[in-house]
C-alpha cells in the first residue's frame, strides 16, 4: 500500500510540475491522468478525448482532432456550441453587472421571468442554475400546494408519484425519487414521500392515486433510461387522471423540451399542457447553467420570501443567455429544425442492416439505437472515427446533436455509425 502511494505521489507531482510550466503541451492522456488522480470519479468519460474548441455541432480536441458532437451535453446545447447571439448577448453582459442574489433586483431578471413565462404559457416562473435544483423546487412547491385547503394534505403526508426508470439528477431527494439501485447504494437513507410507478402505466399510476397524492413528476420521453417513448395517448391519460383526483401534473422537460423532440415542449407531441414546467440544460445556451419551474398563480403564488432562494439562481450572465437562446429559438424556428432533422436520421439510420441493432426509436432529434449487446465498445469506435456519442442503460447509443445539423452532417454520422454497426 505504502508503494502504490509513493508511486501515486510520484505521478501527481511530474504532472502538477509539467502543468505549472508546460500546460500547453499536455496531452489527452496527461489530461485524463489529471482527471483521475485529482477528481472524483462520478463519470467515465471516453478515453483519450480531451475537448477544447467547440462551435456549431463540432468539437476540437487539444491535439487538433475535429468531431461531431452527438450528445449535445444531454441537451444543453441545443442551438449548437458558442452560437454567436448567445456568445455576444454574454460578451455584453460579462463584466458589466455579476451577482446580485435575491436581496436586490437587477436589470436583465424581470424581463427574463416575463419572457419565459410568456413562452411557457405560464404565470410565473421561478429561475435556479442546474436542472435538479428546478426539480427539487417542483417537489417543495407541490408539497406546499398539497398542504394547502385546495387539495388538504395532512402536513408531513404528501405524496408524489414518480415513474420507475427516471432520471431527475444526483441529490438526494432526486436519488430518493429513484428507482435505480447503482444511483443510491452507500447513499441511504432516503427521503421519504415518492412513490414509483411503471413509465407507460396508466392502470398502475390509477391504482397508486390515494387522498395524500398531490403531484405526478414525470418524463414525457425518458432519456436515461434509453430513450422511452410512450404509446400515444399516455399523456393524455396522466392529464386526465390528474385533473379527476386534483393533482398536479408536472413535466420534466430538462431533457426533453426547448425544441430537443421537434416540439417546443415534449408533452405538446398530445397537445397537452402540465401545471409546471421543469425546464434547463438548453435554456442558458449550453454556456451557463440555468433552469427554472414555470406554472399559475395558484400554485408558484403560494410561495413567500423566505422559504426558498438560491444566491446565484437568476443571475445577470444566466438571464441574459437564457434569452438570448429564447431569442435564437424562435427565430431558427428550431423545434421545426429539429422535426425535419430527426426524421430524416431516423429515415437514414433505418437503412442500416446490422445483427447488433433490436430497435431505433426516439421523437425528433433525441434518439436511441438499442443493440443487443453493451453499447461501450461500439462508442467508442465511433469515436475514433469523429463521432461522439454515449452509451446509456448499458445497451443504448443515445445520438442527440445539435438541432442546427444538416442533411450533409447527417449523412456524415451514419455513415460512420454504418461502418461500425455493419462491421
Amino acid at each position: 500500500m505504502e508503494g502504490k502511494r509513493k508511486k501515486y505521489n510520484r505521478e501527481a507531482e511530474q504532472l502538477l510540475r509539467k502543468l505549472s510550466t508546460h500546460e500547453n503541451e499536455l496531452t489527452n492522456s496527461e489530461h485524463f491522468e489529471l482527471n483521475e488522480i485529482f477528481g472524483a470519479h462520478c463519470y467515465s468519460p471516453l478515453d483519450e478525448l480531451v475537448i477544447e474548441k467547440t462551435r456549431g455541432v463540432w468539437v476540437w480536441d487539444i491535439e487538433g482532432k475535429r468531431y461531431m458532437d452527438g450528445l449535445s451535453a444531454y441537451s444543453a446545447h441545443n442551438a449548437g456550441h458558442c452560437h454567436r447571439t448567445i456568445v455576444k448577448a454574454m460578451r455584453e453582459q460579462i463584466g458589466k453587472c455579476d451577482t446580485t442574489s435575491g436581496a436586490f433586483l437587477h436589470k436583465e431578471l424581470g424581463p427574463f421571468k416575463a419572457e419565459l413565462a410568456a413562452f411557457c404559457g405560464k404565470d410565473m416562473v421561478w429561475p435556479q442554475n442546474g436542472g435538479v435544483e428546478a426539480w427539487e423546487f417542483a417537489v417543495k412547491v407541490s408539497r406546499l400546494w398539497g398542504y394547502r385547503e385546495a387539495k388538504g394534505v395532512p402536513e408531513e403526508k404528501a405524496e408524489i408519484i414518480v415513474m420507475r426508470g427516471n432520471f431527475h439528477g444526483r441529490t438526494l431527494a432526486a436519488t430518493s425519487a429513484s428507482s435505480e439501485p447503482a444511483y443510491k447504494k452507500g447513499f441511504g437513507p432516503f427521503l421519504p414521500g415518492f412513490v414509483w410507478v411503471d413509465y407507460d402505466d396508466t392502470e398502475a399510476l390509477q391504482n397508486a392515486i390515494t387522498p395524500n397524492t398531490v403531484a405526478v413528476i414525470f418524463e414525457p420521453i425518458q432519456g436515461e433510461a434509453g430513450i422511452k417513448v410512450p404509446r400515444f395517448g399516455y399523456l393524455k391519460a396522466v392529464r386526465e387522471l390528474c385533473d379527476k383526483h386534483n393533482i398536479l401534473m408536472v413535466a420534466d422537460e430538462i431533457q426533453v423540451g426547448l425544441g430537443r423532440t421537434g416540439y417546443k415542449f415534449a408533452c405538446d407531441y398530445e397537445s397537452v399542457v402540465p401545471d409546471l414546467y421543469i425546464i434547463g440544460k438548453a435554456l442558458g445556451g449550453g454556456s451557463v447553467p440555468v433552469s427554472a419551474v414555470a406554472g399559475n398563480k395558484d400554485i408558484l403564488g403560494l410561495i413567500e420570501p423566505g422559504t426558498h432562494g438560491s444566491t446565484f439562481a437568476g443571475n445577470p450572465l444566466s438571464c441574459r443567455a437564457a434569452r438570448a437562446y429564447l431569442r435564437v429559438y424562435e427565430e431558427e424556428d428550431l423545434a421545426e429544425k429539429s422535426r425535419v432533422m430527426g426524421n430524416y436520421f431516423m429515415d437514414r439510420l433505418s437503412t442500416i442492416f446490422s445483427s447488433h441493432i433490436k430497435e431505433i426509436r426516439g421523437r425528433g432529434l433525441l434518439i436511441g439505437v438499442e443493440l443487443n449487446s453493451p453499447a461501450r465498445p461500439f462508442c467508442e469506435e465511433l469515436k475514433r472515427l469523429g463521432l461522439l456519442c454515449k452509451e446509456t442503460h448499458g445497451n443504448i447509443i443515445r445520438i442527440a446533436p445539435p438541432l442546427v445539423i444538416t442533411k450533409k452532417q447527417i449523412d456524415w454520422a451514419v455513415k460512420r455509425i454504418k461502418k461500425v454497426l455493419e462491421a
